[in-house]
Formats: C-alpha cells, structure tokens, sequence
C-alpha cells in the first residue's frame, strides 16, 4: 500500500510517497537501486504528466517482474523523482531502467549499493509517528472535500489518546493544561483499554489540523501516550 506526505529537510520540503508494507520482503532483497529522473511530476499541468506517471508505473513493473525487485518509494525536490527499489540482484536493474527510460527522452541517473538492513528506507521513506498522523488526517480532510464541507468554519473536534496504564490516563486527564481542550469521555478499543476522547473546536483546514496535531501529539508523547487521530461531524449535520 502506498502513502504519501511532505517532510521538510535541510534542503527544502520532499514530497515523498512510500509503500509501507516493503518489509515483507526485506530478507531476500538487500541491494537498493535508485534512479532519480529529471522531471516536475508536483505540476499536474506540465505537457507530459500523464506519460510521466505512466512511464513511472512501466519502471515499476518492469523491474518487479522482471528482476524480482521491489519498489519501495518515491522523493520528489527540486524538479527531481526519486525512484527507489530493493532487489535480490544488482546485475541487470540498470539495463531494465535504461529500456524504459531512455526511449522516453528522460534526464536520469541510477545507482545501486548494498543495504542488507534496509536503513535508507526506514530512515528516508517511511513515516515517523507523527508523520503516519498527518496521514490519517489528510485522508480524513479529503473525504470532508467529497462532502463538499467547508473546512474554514470552526466545529467541535473529538481527538482521541491512548495510554498503557490507567494510572498514566488518569495523570494526563487530571494535568490537561492545553489551550481550548476538554476532556469528553474514556474510551477504549480492541488496541487499547486506556483511551481518552477530547474536544476542541477548530476549522479542519490542513495548516490548523496540523497545528492543532502536533501540538497534542507533543503532549501525548512527554505523558507516555499515543495519538489515536480523530473525527467530527459535517456542519450540515451539526445545524439539523
């Protein structure tokens, strides 16, 4: 399955798509090839979109079927792709690369070197805590799009926190000092026995939901707890 989300760098903001679930076949896959390729695939109305994802999904499946490789993410900066793939052998990627490619016309380099515990993936590719957050909460944002929602007007939003002990709950509750949150209700789940509800009311904006997540999350995480997301309701059916 893959995700995307931004991360910001020393070098700027990297769009980055990832498929998280690349480590099933870690074992049997340790040589990491990469090709960046010369091509602004973030301007969706750039001439040649639509064959530049097309040419992308071919590399994919060429290399995958063809030698047993694995692809694991892309970076997007500064103009460039950043394909990434994990392969059992190191020996024929380039010239499977190189056949797609370059009757594309495409300003591209590639690279493979061992990385028998996949570090550059864990470390460059795939989401932090925080970031599988802001996942979820695009996701959410873009179903409240679907509804045609407008995302500036304030609503009640349920956040929702989890705990290992009932003791640390309770500590959290108890020395909740965060602007404009209330404590709603326990809550619990097949993952966790020791959750809280809490309610602030905020627009679901992307830059505010941000805020308002790391904000909590930072707080969560100095009282030993988990951000479990959240969820609201449609203004339409907040006024009937």
């Amino acid at each position: 399955m893959r995700e995307i989300f931004n991360r910001l760098e020393d070098n700027g903001e990297v769009v980055i798509e990832v498929n998280v679930e690349a480590t099933d076949a870690k074992e049997m896959n340790p040589w990491l090839f990469s090709i960046f390729v010369k091509y602004d695939s973030l301007d969706e109305t750039k001439e040649g979109y639509e064959e530049f994802l097309e040419t992308k999904e071919a590399l994919i499946i060429a290399l995958e079927h063809q030698d047993r490789a694995i692809y694991v993410g892309t970076r997007v900066i500064d103009g460039w792709n950043e394909f990434y793939f994990y392969a059992y052998d190191s020996k024929k990627l380039d010239s499977i690369a190189s056949k797609i490619l370059t009757p594309s016309n495409y300003v591209y380099e590639s690279n493979v070197v061992r990385d028998t515990k996949w570090g550059f993936y864990e470390t460059q590719l795939f989401p932090t805590e925080l970031e599988f957050c802001h996942i979820q909460s695009a996701k959410i944002i873009f179903l409240l799009q679907e509804e045609e929602e407008d995302l500036t007007i304030q609503r009640d939003v349920e956040h929702y926190v989890a705990f290992d002990t009932p003791t640390q709950k309770n500590r959290f509750v108890n020395t909740l000092d965060l602007d404009g949150f209330t404590f709603k209700d326990d809550i619990s789940s097949e993952e966790f026995e020791h959750g809280v509800a809490l309610v602030k009311k905020h627009d679901v904006t992307e830059v505010e939901v941000k805020k308002v997540v790391d904000e909590l999350f930072a707080k969560v995480k100095e009282n030993l707890g988990y951000y479990e997301g959240w969820s609201t309701t449609l203004v339409k059916q907040e006024d009937n």
